[in-house]
């Protein structure tokens, strides 16, 4: 679509849509991360040592992972739904996620013996990380991928990927409430392959459903 012909398609759907293009992602935000929590709760719900455990550093760290990761994808993503937003910034902000986590990784070689590191990447609930973080985020992932056909993305299979990226983060979120295995090992392993099925998922319906 040429650029005079997507602006006489905005200017022609914002009068049909009742939303900013503000509200619709708060509303979808909070839409999002409230279906993620009513499915924690249904399907697993918080580990039953969470309050010692929140006593930890290496408990508490994983949510300063996962919320710097859903934060800087969301950012990324209200960018994408908009022709023409620079993305130099929300790019760079999306470094901070992994920068944290590769930081954390660097510091448990330091701190544990070596004969242990396996058992720390490995950790106890491998299967289950892969299993719930993608069932956890896949209404998110909805609800955003409806939120992008309200904008206008001009890269509806990039957007649909950090949409899944998002959705990720907010399910990651949610499910690192439950998960007894606290190891950055584990963390950088297994929770990213966990939200990568969430992207792949995102950039097949950002190409179906948020084309223009």
């Amino acid at each position: 679509m040429k650029t005079d012909q997507l602006i006489r398609a905005l200017n022609a759907d914002a009068g049909r849509r009742g939303l900013s293009l503000q509200a619709t992602w708060t509303t979808a935000a909070v839409t999002a991360t409230a279906l993620a929590a009513l499915v924690f709760m249904v399907l697993l719900g918080p580990r039953p040592d969470i309050a010692q455990a929140a006593e930890t550093v290496r408990f508490l760290f994983k949510f300063v992972v996962t919320v710097a990761l859903a934060a800087s994808a969301l950012f990324l993503l209200v960018r994408l739904s908009r022709p023409g937003a620079a993305l130099a910034g929300p790019l760079s902000l999306l470094l901070l996620a992994p920068a944290l986590l590769g930081g954390a990784v660097g510091l448990e070689f330091l701190a544990l013996p070596p004969d242990v590191w396996r058992a720390n990447w490995i950790g106890n609930n491998s299967t289950v990380c892969l299993t719930f973080i993608p069932l956890i985020g896949l209404l998110p992932l909805l609800v955003f991928v409806m939120a992008l056909r309200h904008s206008a993305p001009t890269r509806p299979g990039l957007a649909g990927a950090v949409a899944g990226l998002l959705a990720g983060g907010v399910s990651a979120t949610f499910y690192a409430a439950q998960c007894n295995d606290d190891s950055p090992f584990f963390v950088a392993t297994w929770y990213p392959l966990a939200i990568a099925m969430l992207m792949a998922a995102g950039f097949l319906l950002g190409r179906v459903f948020a084309r223009w």
